[in-house]
């Protein structure tokens, strides 16, 4: 893509913030609400999607937005955006002008355009019929050739954005002639779109009165449907009072929702104050396989989130399982990078019958971004991040479980931490395979220089970090941990391994 390309092969390692520098960047949130029944809703669009919103906070901290309407045949739309976090862009002021029926909300992590104002979500697009928003994750692979049929139409794009690109290609008329008595077949419109661009997005689409959630036809990002009740009501087949879309199961309890299903690889649904309906499915390229991202299960999704019938947590702690079985070593403990390798740390410590304890307290209120330090203070590097537990560390071996390792820059201080403690071994596991390859599909993965397991294997790397010795869980571990306890219905469906494997569902279109 036209930015993308070149972020990929200069990549600027010394501007990166520290949490840039030791790990994956997040993808993209979207969330989007819609009363159900007689309008005014009863329920507070704004505030609802502000608090689902917060619960998605996890996929992206450079900014957020919502755009709102009170539905029917209005063709204004109520719009607050901004840079930074939710709490901070969203008050009491703004959440009384974004009044409405319907509503969608983004929170921002920028992968083909940069971080400022310009790009933030949702886009809104005013047209002959009426205001458009839309609110995407993912990236586009085939971005320059879209680029190209849109410009060649005339029509101008005022940033780099995946999403704008995505707005102004369902402005375009499909290729049939469109008779449609109510103005544009949006549903037909999102359905070339998604033929010209498979991969890789979800999305969620309000116009006027009602809502479209769509998502690509491999699967590769979440999106799952929600269902609000009424307080007083405990049967979840009961009319509900509003209907939600969002990322991650995980919103859905931050605001009393209930989870229904996910939108299906390839599924448009259409949201009205009727409810949920199929308008259409759309399927892979050549009926090639789904390609969902693996790594949602190992690192982006929050832990009490919902794929594929099985918690992200279950997931987790059953890839420390296998790790286990491939990798076992004597040791006194086994602990985690608190928090993201604590799930596999503990089906780690169960499998194998080490006891686990904590030897790492996280601060929790250090941020992406921090006051520069002075030379003295930069050499403490991880030091502000973590304290060491010394009582569980002295004189202990210790088996440390991560979920991931990228540069391995922050691994190597918390074993210089835990050495400095007294710790009398540190064997390092990782509870996914080595990341090899960057990925084009909205996760921000750097060059293939940039990551050490392409430069180091792995006793090269327990050398370079200062471990004792160091394994990661390999592929065929990871994908028998993903499907150990997944529901009947979505066995045989595929996933995208391309950063483990370079094996890309599509080709990229450069």
């Amino acid at each position: 893509m036209d930015d993308t390309a070149s972020k990929h092969n200069n990549y600027n390692f010394t501007n990166l913030s520290d949490n840039e520098k030791t790990g994956l960047t997040h993808e993209c949130g979207i969330f989007g609400c819609i009363g159900s029944g007689t309008w005014p809703t009863k329920v507070d669009i704004a505030q609802t999607i502000c608090l689902g919103l917060i619960a998605l906070q996890h996929r992206g901290q450079e900014s957020a937005g919502i755009v709102t309407s009170i539905g029917n045949d209005s063709k204004h739309f109520n719009v607050k955006k901004g840079m930074g976090l939710i709490s901070g862009i969203f008050n009491d002021d703004s959440m009384k002008q974004l009044k409405g029926n319907l509503g969608i909300g983004h929170t921002r992590y920028s992968t083909t355009a940069g971080s400022s104002a310009v790009n933030c979500q949702p886009f809104v697009v005013h047209t002959y019929h009426g205001a458009l928003a839309i609110a995407h994750n993912g990236e586009i692979i085939n971005a320059p050739a879209l680029r190209e049929k849109v410009l060649s139409r005339g029509v101008g794009l005022s940033t780099h954005s995946d999403s704008e690109l995505i707005m102004q290609a369902l402005c375009l008329n499909p290729p049939d002639d469109e008779n449609f008595p109510d103005g544009p077949n949006w549903p037909a419109r999102i359905k070339h779109l998604m033929r010209l661009s498979p991969l890789s997005y979800s999305l969620i689409i309000m116009e006027k009165d009602r809502i479209y959630g769509v998502r690509d036809p491999f699967g590769n990002r979440p999106l799952c449907i929600g269902k609000i009740l009424p307080l007083d009501q405990q049967d979840s087949d009961e009319e509900p009072e509003a209907w939600v879309v969002a990322s991650e199961s995980c919103t859905f309890l931050s605001i009393g929702a209930i989870y229904v299903r996910e939108v299906q690889p390839g599924e448009i649904i259409e949201i009205t104050k009727r409810g949920v309906q199929t308008v259409s499915i759309v399927e892979t390229p050549g009926n090639r396989s789904s390609a969902f991202c693996i790594f949602e299960y190992v690192y982006f999704a929050r832990a009490d989130s919902i794929f594929e019938g099985q918690m992200v947590y279950s997931v987790r702690m059953q890839c420390g399982k296998v790790l286990a079985r491939e990798s076992f070593v004597p040791a006194d403990i086994v602990s985690s990078v608190p928090e993201s390798g604590t799930a596999a740390a503990l089906g780690f410590s169960k499998e194998s019958g080490i006891p686990f304890a904590e030897v790492l307290c996280k601060n929790r209120y250090v941020g992406r971004t921090f006051i520069q330090p002075s030379p003295r203070l930069r050499k403490i590097g991880i030091g502000k991040k973590f304290g060491v537990l010394f009582e569980n560390v002295k004189g202990k071996s210790i088996i440390l479980i991560d979920d991931s390792i990228v540069r391995g820059t922050t691994m190597g201080q918390i074993i210089k931490l835990l050495r400095d403690a007294g710790a009398k071994k540190v064997h390092v596991r990782i509870a996914s395979p080595p990341l090899l390859y960057p990925c084009y599909m909205g996760i921000n993965i750097p060059t293939r220089e940039e990551l050490i397991a392409n430069q180091l294997d792995n006793v090269k790397l327990a050398c370079h970090t200062g471990a004792d010795s160091l394994a990661y869980l390999t592929v065929n571990g990871l994908l028998q941990a993903v499907t150990h306890g997944i529901k009947a219905k979505y066995r045989n469906k595929g996933y995208c391994t391309a950063c483990l494997t370079g094996k890309y569902p599509a080709e990229l279109d450069w």
